[in-house]
């Protein structure tokens, strides 16, 4: 989660790994990383024609903050 680049495009990538590692059994499904996921989906929605910027970018830094403090604890 450390990688440069927009917080959005970041944020996509993130989900994939996360579902990834959970799929293959490389990391163990927890109710934060669950609801965090959530979050995270909810904050790259975007309606049709919508772009995506501002508070959505805010939200998914703050959301993958959580998320790497979460992982360094486990």
């Amino acid at each position: 989660m450390a990688e440069q680049g927009h917080a959005i495009e970041i944020g996509r990538r993130v989900i994939a790994r996360l579902r990834a590692a959970f799929d293959d059994s490389a990391l163990q499904r927890t109710p934060f990383l669950d609801q965090a996921l959530g979050d995270l989906a909810a904050a790259l929605d975007q309606g049709e024609g919508q772009k995506l910027g501002g508070k959505s970018a805010e939200a998914t830094r703050f959301i993958l903050r959580a998320i790497d403090r979460a992982l360094d604890e486990a």
